[in-house]
Formats: structure tokens, C-alpha cells, sequence
């Protein structure tokens, strides 16, 4: 059943006249008649009684008109939402966000879907070590994660920065110092999160280590400090955990345990968004560059505060000596 039968149909119906509809439709009388006729035949049904001097609906045409105009309706939506689409304006982009970055990103969702209210956001909690995977297998359209990135199938922006801390435990004798340097923690057990959930933290977490010539004796975790049980073990004195972030242990902890800056000029770790090489959807690459280009002008928008810093800024200024 062709629309363009369809539409001329109500057009009739709404003007009972087919001099009135035709010039309406812009068309002459007899093709708008010949398609109304054949409209009926395809039925079998007879829409309209008419005469030389009237129009008139039957029952069944009454009734037909009511449900072709819900028809139509439904056409021009689906018409519009296609071509929404198309212009990357509407849709579902799917979220994955590395543990401790959700404050972060909330933020740049809610921007753009201040821009973008016809697109939905969908987010997962997604470690930053199954993040490359999940986007490979199309679980996911853009990640926000620390590295590494397999850049041979994934294009990244580099965000910011992260500083590093070190948690401990209100009692211990570290929680009076205001910074520390890894020195400091040379007879602490560390508390370090295994490679496959975040190995970005993980390799320069030692590396900060080789770098002061220190080894420490490693106890590895499941969980970080801002998780419940990754908080525990620090509360409870089994080591001290180096860890990124404004807010790097669980808040229900906060009367045992806290954060004090590290000071050491490489103590941070890069904070990227990821999406696929070979992305062609227009909505999810539009939203990597809405990304990237938020995180480049829109420092105060985002609250980059001393925890977390622009990739052009300096990352590290030498504090005087105490």
C-alpha cells in the first residue's frame, strides 16, 4: 500500500471535496480521484460515497481515516528519528568507566546531554583492564580508562592527569606529614591492585619504586582502596596502598584511613578516552570529539582540581623543603 494513497485519501476526507483536496495536494482532480478509487479497491472497501454534488465518509471510511492518521504520524516520527540519527542526534552511545573516574565523567554526560537531549547514554563499570576488550567486541562505544591502550585498533584522546597518593591508616606514624616521598614508605607493605584490573596503576606504581631503587613487599588486591574491602586492609594494618585520584579510599573509612600526596616528580598516571579504529557510527564519533574537546577548554566545567590536571599543564612543581 503505497503512503502517497494514503495521504490523498485524508486529504479528501478532511476537505470532503476532491476540488478542495486536489488543490491542496497540489495536483490535478483526476489522478487524485484514479488513487482514492484504487485505494479502495486494494481494501475492498468502500471509503467514500460520492456524487456530483457531495462527499460523504462511510462508516468504514469514518474509521479508516482515524487509524491512517496514527499511520502517518508514526511514518513522519520514524522519518524524523532516521534522519536524527544520521545527523548523530539521537540514538544510544554505551559508556564504559574505569573504577574512580565516575565524579568525572557524570559531568561531561550531563554537558552533553544538555546539547544532546535525544541521545541516550548508557554506562557501565568497567575496569581498565577489560575496557580494550569490551570495545573491540563492540560491548561498548567509548571507554574512559588508564593505560595501556592497544593503539593498533583503538584510536585514545589523553584527557588529564592523576596524582598519586598514599593511603594509610590514621593511626600509623606516616598520617602526620602533610606529603610524602616514596623514601618514606621504604619498611611499608604495599597493597598493589592487580595488573588486569588497572595495569596502568599497576606498572607505574613500580616503577615510581625502580626509579627510588626501592622493592617493596607486595601484597596484591582484587579490590582499591576505594573500594570496601580494599579500604579494610589498609583500616586494619596490612600495608598502605599508592593510589590515584581525588578520592582514593571508600568513604565509609574516613574516620580510619586517609590520603597524603605523594612527591615524586613522575607521581601521576594519564587518564584517557578510548573508541574504536574502524568507528563509522556518526553519533559515537562525535561524542569522542565532544570529549576531547571538552577536556581541553573547559577546565573549570570539569573541577580538574590538584588531584587531577590538564595533560598541558606542568605536572609537578618541586615544594620547598621542610
Amino acid at each position: 500500500m503505497e503512503l502517497r494513497r494514503l495521504r490523498h485519501f485524508v486529504a479528501v476526507a478532511e476537505e470532503l471535496s476532491f476540488t478542495k483536496a486536489a488543490k491542496k495536494l497540489q495536483i490535478t482532480q483526476p489522478p487524485l480521484s484514479r488513487q482514492v478509487r484504487l485505494l479502495e479497491k486494494e481494501i475492498g472497501v468502500q471509503l467514500l460515497e460520492r456524487n456530483t454534488s457531495h462527499v460523504v465518509l462511510t462508516e468504514a471510511g469514518r474509521l479508516f481515516l482515524n487509524e491512517t492518521r496514527v499511520v502517518l504520524q508514526h511514518v513522519a516520527q520514524a522519518i524524523k528519528i532516521a534522519r536524527r540519527s544520521h545527523n548523530g542526534q539521537t540514538g544510544t552511545i554505551r559508556v564504559g568507566i574505569g573504577k574512580g573516574l565516575g565524579s568525572i565523567v557524570s559531568k561531561l554526560i550531563y554537558k552533553y546531554r544538555e546539547l544532546h537531549p535525544g541521545v541516550d547514554v548508557d554506562v557501565e563499570d568497567i575496569p581498565s583492564g577489560s575496557q580494550q576488550e569490551a570495545l573491540v567486541n563492540r560491548a561498548i562505544d567509548i571507554g574512559f580508562l588508564r593505560p595501556p591502550i592497544d593503539n593498533t585498533r583503538l584510536a585514545s584522546a589523553h584527557l588529564f592527569n592523576e596524582r598519586f597518593s598514599v593511603v594509610v591508616r590514621k593511626s600509623s606514624p606516616l598520617a602526620r606529614f602533610k606529603h610524602l616521598r616514596l623514601r618514606q614508605l621504604a619498611q611499608e607493605t604495599l597493597l598493589l591492585i592487580n595488573r588486569n584490573i588497572s595495569a596502568g596503576v599497576y606498572d607505574k606504581t613500580l616503577a615510581l619504586y625502580r626509579k627510588a631503587g626501592m622493592s617493596p613487599k607486595v601484597i596484591l588486591m582484587n579490590a582499591l582502596a576505594r573500594d570496601e574491602a580494599g579500604a579494610l586492609l589498609i583500616a586494619t594494618g596490612r600495608g598502605i596502598c599508592v593510589a590515584v585520584g581525588a578520592q582514593p579510599y571508600h568513604s565509609s573509612f574516613a574516620d580510619q584511613i586517609m590520603a597524603i600526596p605523594l612527591r615524586e616528580s613522575s607521581a601521576f598516571v594519564g587518564v584517557f578516552a578510548a573508541w574504536r579504529k574502524d568507528e563509522r557510527t556518526r553519533l559515537v564519533v562525535d561524542f569522542a570529539e565532544f570529549v576531547r574537546m571538552l577536556f581541553k577548554n573547559s577546565r573549570k566545567l570539569l573541577d580538574l582540581t590538584q588531584d587531577s590536571f590538564p595533560a598541558s599543564k606542568p605536572v609537578f612543581e618541586r615544594p620547598a623543603r621542610t
